[in-house]
């Protein structure tokens, strides 16, 4: 977890910004805040003699883009100013955590997702609600970087990695988020695997059980829980038992079923995007 992207999109993205900078001290990382910027707006209204553009509110959206981007460079800036992390050129013996600043122009969510590919970590902050750019920006990473996402709630933790709770299905989706993931497991004072059975599992795979044999030969120490039922009440179950754990971390591999059918029916990845109090890390 050397380089890490931290996005950010406004200036309440302090969250994320607590996050990263746990994870570059426990991993000695490069954090690198990223916010983009839509610089093209098509407002477009009806009248009597047609659809026309509003260069007026065209206008009015520019600005408060670039206000935006002003409060995320000054958050940036001052937030790693106020924890000792050297922004820009390093001297050569430096040792700790480190940050830069990057700017791109375009969607945030399409930028992520591309620009993401090149790194070990990407921070994003939770959707407060269904259908925005928080979200947007989640799924991109997630289906378009290939590389583990970690998700922040409002309150990060004090600690991130200490206790890590795996959601285990058995899915492939999971296997690679803990593939993924084993960075912060190996480092994890307790891992806690939160099993279903496997009635509950999407498609056949490894038991619990197995998992938490293999990570034992990696010299973790593991614990088992049981999480019920399927779907969204799954999702409940693996955050409830999480939290009973002391978890400060949870690993899940992400839309183990269609993205499409949790969208409409529930599931448990959409359950813990909207729910989890806790850091998720994921990928798929």
């Amino acid at each position: 977890m050397k380089n890490v992207l931290a996005v950010i999109g406004d200036g309440n993205a302090g969250p994320v910004l607590e996050a990263a900078l746990i994870t570059a001290r426990r991993f000695n990382s490069h954090i690198v805040g990223l916010h983009s910027l839509t610089t093209e707006y098509a407002v477009v209204f009806g009248g009597e003699m047609g659809f026309s553009i509003s260069s007026e509110v065209d206008r009015t959206l520019e600005r408060e883009g670039h206000d935006r981007r002003d409060q995320a460079r000054r958050l940036f800036r001052e937030f790693m100013n106020a924890n000792g992390v050297p922004v820009g050129g390093l001297p050569a013996d430096h040792i700790g955590p480190s940050a830069s600043w990057r700017e791109e122009d375009g969607r945030q969510n399409a930028i992520v997702g591309m620009t993401g590919r090149v790194y070990d970590l990407i921070v994003v902050e939770q959707p407060e609600k269904l259908a925005s750019i928080a979200e947007a920006t989640l799924e991109d990473a997630l289906f378009e970087s290939g590389r583990p996402v970690l998700m922040v709630p409002k309150t990060v933790p004090p600690t991130m990695g200490e206790v890590v709770a795996i959601a285990w299905n058995g899915s492939t989706e999971t296997a690679l988020t803990v593939a993924l993931g084993m960075p912060f497991l190996l480092q994890a004072r307790e891992v806690v695997v939160v099993a279903v059975g496997p009635q509950h599992m999407p498609e056949p795979g490894p038991t619990g059980e197995e998992l938490a044999h293999a990570l034992e030969r990696h010299g973790m120490n593991i614990s088992m829980r049981t999480a019920l039922g399927r779907q969204k009440p799954q999702g409940e179950s693996f955050l409830k038992e999480a939290i009973a754990a002391g978890a400060d971390l949870m690993l899940k591999g992400a839309y183990t079923q269609s993205r499409i059918r949790q969208m409409i029916f529930g599931g448990a990845t959409r359950h813990l995007i909207m729910e989890s109090k806790i850091p998720v890390l994921m990928a798929r």
